[in-house]
């Protein structure tokens, strides 16, 4: 923790790079990932304070839409689209993901309730090779199935079908810090 405090202490000492944050956001992206201490959108993207809107969730699972009773994803994903105009939204699995890889193995997750019944969201539950520690198939099928649920929002349909917003499926591979893309025409996650 304290390498974390002491780059807390220094950070605040440059005010002259972040005054003008306090005028307002205009990201271009929503970034959606997961909850993974591995994963890091700014790293990944080079982007600075202020260029992505960031959703972060154990196996970057986008919920089903609700309006009755939204969740704070949905709620999230709206204000990005809605009030900030998002142009592009990127979801990022990840390998060697818990949450995904517990889905492909079919994992016991009476244990830890709250994770079961929120990884429940993710269905289909992602096909995959089990024995592959990176689960990267597993993953890759995962992050389609994401961007078929955003689909389902009225909102980005609309969007969509106007040409206002783009979706990108993205898989960063933790062990080697590649990210691939998914190509449409090839059917394919292929290096950026």
């Amino acid at each position: 923790m304290q390498p974390l405090i002491d780059n807390a202490r220094t950070f605040g000492q440059r005010p002259e790079e972040f005054a003008g944050l306090a005028e307002g956001q205009s990201p271009q992206v929503l970034f959606i990932t997961c909850s993974d201490s591995r994963v890091v959108p700014a790293l990944i993207t080079g982007a600075r304070p202020g260029e992505l809107f960031e959703l972060r969730t154990a196996g970057n699972i986008v919920p089903p839409y609700a309006s009755e009773h939204p969740t704070s994803e949905a709620c999230t994903i709206e204000y990005a689209v809605e009030v900030l105009g998002v142009r592009d939204i990127v979801v990022c699995g990840h390998s060697h993901c818990g949450a995904v890889g517990a889905l492909v193995r079919g994992d016991d997750l009476d244990a830890v309730p709250a994770v079961r019944d929120w990884l429940a969201h993710a269905t289909p539950r992602p096909s995959g090779t089990v024995e592959d520690p990176t689960v990267a198939e597993g993953v890759q099928n995962h992050v389609l199935t994401q961007l078929l649920r955003l689909r389902s929002y009225p909102y980005i349909d609309k969007k969509l079908t106007d040409g206002e917003l783009t979706l990108h499926a993205w898989f960063y591979e933790v062990h080697t810090g590649a990210v691939l893309a998914h190509d449409s025409a090839a059917d394919a996650f292929k290096a950026l």
